[in-house]
């Protein structure tokens, strides 16, 4: 679980960096700060920093202690440097800064877990994601660039799909059964524990229940076939 913050600019911020522009985001996109030393609660305070005279601004920073939210997630910032149409990376992207400094592996395991979470909530898969490249051209996120192959962008598009897969249920373990022949088996599993070949009722009751699984049947028949 990544750590999640809000701590949002106020609309008073300086420069415009939250413009309070209504957004319905189809995409989401990924930046790298570009800032090795600074920290997600550096990059958050200096959005609001008095010395700070620029318009950019993000939605999210992620670092390797978690992710702060600096602007709500239904409004636009100004991150993808690609203007103000209706169609901007500006005006319908949810922008994400990836920290540079410290554990970059374990800020890029949050980033990737918060990017799955973020996907996973909205019913997206990761052809949703976009890099600050895709919108401007500009060479960012720099670190996944790879001189020129973006081989580490999807590389982290990977991670993000691999946590987007569902928590394994135990599916393959699960006894699909017609109601008959449920009751075929709980009748020739009563019939055993009448008999004595067993004795833990547990056995009848999973199956009134239904929750009896393979490999608990397969047991099941190991201990009958051992007792005959």
């Amino acid at each position: 679980m990544v750590s999640y913050i809000e701590d949002h600019i106020p609309k008073t911020t300086p420069f415009n960096r939250r413009p309070a522009l209504p957004m319905t985001a189809t995409t989401i996109t990924i930046h790298n700060t570009g800032n090795p030393s600074s920290s997600a609660k550096n990059e958050r305070t200096w959005l609001t920093n008095q010395t700070n005279n620029r318009q950019a601004s993000f939605h999210i920073v992620v670092d390797e202690h978690g992710a702060i939210e600096c602007l709500p997630l239904n409004e636009n910032a100004w991150h993808s440097g690609d203007g103000n149409g209706s169609t901007s990376g500006n005006r319908t992207s949810i922008g994400i800064e990836i920290c540079e400094s410290g554990d970059y592996a374990k800020t890029l395991e949050n980033a990737a877990q918060l990017v799955a979470n973020m996907l996973n909530q909205r019913g997206w898969g990761v052809d949703r994601l976009r890099r600050h490249y895709d919108w401007n051209g500009k060479v960012c996120p720099r670190l996944m660039h790879s001189g020129g192959t973006w081989e580490g962008w999807v590389t982290f598009k990977a991670m993000v799909a691999a946590k987007l897969q569902p928590p394994k249920e135990e599916v393959e373990d699960k006894l699909v059964l017609t109601n008959n022949q449920w009751e075929q088996l709980g009748a020739a599993v009563q019939s055993l524990l009448d008999k004595g070949v067993i004795n833990d009722k547990t056995w009848v009751d999973k199956i009134k229940s239904k929750k009896l699984t393979l490999s608990e049947i397969s047991f099941l028949n190991t201990i009958v076939l051992s007792r005959k």
